[in-house]
C-alpha cells in the first residue's frame, strides 16, 4: 500500500483571502516502510507574506521570490501523489490550499486533489486515539517519544518526516523490524540487517525442558488450591 505523508506551508490561514502555498513537502511510504522517495518544493506565492507568518515557518519573501510558481510544478507534484493515500495532519487546511491552487490553473485539467488520491486526516485519527488530549504534532511527538528536536520552524518536508514517524507509532509501528521492500536503499537494507544481528546476539535462546515443565505444573497445582480457574484451560501449555 502506497502512502504519502504530506505537509504545506502557506502565506496565511485561509485561501479564500488569497493566501497561497510557499512550500510542499511529502514523504513516501510503501507497506508502512519509508522508501526514501520524497517531494519537496518551495513556491513563489506571487504575494507578500506578513512577518508573523514568516516567524512560524522561517521562509522569507526573498527566499521564494525566484522559486517556480505552482502552475510550473503541478504536473510533477500530481504525478508524485497520484493514486496514493495522503496522510495529512489537519487535512482540511492543506487540501483546501492545494485545491485553491488547482482552481487557479487555466482550464484546470486536474479537478480537485481528492479526485486523484484518498485522504486520511491524522489529526482526526489522533483525536479518536487520544480523546480529550492535545494532539498537535509536537504533543504527539512527546507522547510517542518521537525526536522532533530539529523542528525549530514549521517546515513542510521536516514536518512530513516527523508525521510519518508519528503515524507509524500511533498505528502500531512499521510492518516489522528488519523488513524492507524492493524500494529501500542498500544502506537501509544493511542497517536493518545490523539491527537483526544485534538483536540475535542480545536475546538468549530459551527452550523448555522437563525440569521447567515439572516446576510449572507444580505451580499450577499450588494455585488450584486457591480456586484458580487457569489450570482447567492451561494445564496443557
Amino acid at each position: 500500500m502506497r502512502q504519502i505523508v504530506l505537509d504545506t506551508e502557506t502565506t496565511g490561514i485561509d485561501p479564500k483571502d488569497g493566501h497561497r502555498i510557499v512550500e510542499i513537502g511529502a514523504v513516501e511510504l510503501d507497506n508502512r516502510q519509508p522508501t526514501g522517495k520524497t517531494y519537496h518544493q518551495y513556491l513563489n506565492p506571487e504575494r507578500q507574506m506578513d512577518e508573523e507568518v514568516m516567524r512560524v515557518h522561517g521562509i522569507s519573501n526573498e527566499r521564494v521570490a525566484n522559486e517556480p510558481k505552482f502552475a510550473e510544478v503541478v504536473h510533477e507534484f500530481m504525478q508524485f501523489v497520484q493514486g496514493a493515500e495522503l496522510l495529512i495532519h489537519n487535512a482540511p487546511f492543506d487540501v483546501g490550499h492545494i485545491n485553491a491552487e488547482l482552481s487557479r490553473l487555466n482550464n484546470n485539467p486536474w479537478g480537485k486533489l481528492e479526485d486523484h488520491v484518498t485522504i486520511t486526516d491524522t489529526l482526526a485519527l489522533a483525536k479518536k486515539t487520544y480523546p480529550g488530549q492535545r494532539n498537535s504534532l509536537d504533543a504527539l511527538c512527546k507522547r510517542l517519544f518521537i525526536d522532533n528536536s530539529a523542528r525549530t520552524f514549521h517546515g513542510a518536508l521536516l514536518d512530513s518526516q516527523i508525521l510519518a514517524d508519528v503515524y507509524l507509532a500511533m498505528t502500531g509501528g512499521q510492518t516489522g523490524l528488519g523488513l524492507f521492500n524492493e524500494h529501500a536503499s542498500a544502506d537501509t537494507a544493511s542497517g536493518y540487517e545490523a539491527i537483526e544481528a544485534t538483536i540475535a546476539q542480545a536475546l538468549p535462546a530459551f527452550q523448555l525442558n522437563e525440569a521447567y515443565l515439572a516446576a510449572h505444573q507444580a505451580m499450577l497445582a499450588n494455585m488450584s488450591k486457591k480456586s484458580c480457574v487457569w489450570t482447567e484451560k492451561y494445564t496443557n501449555i
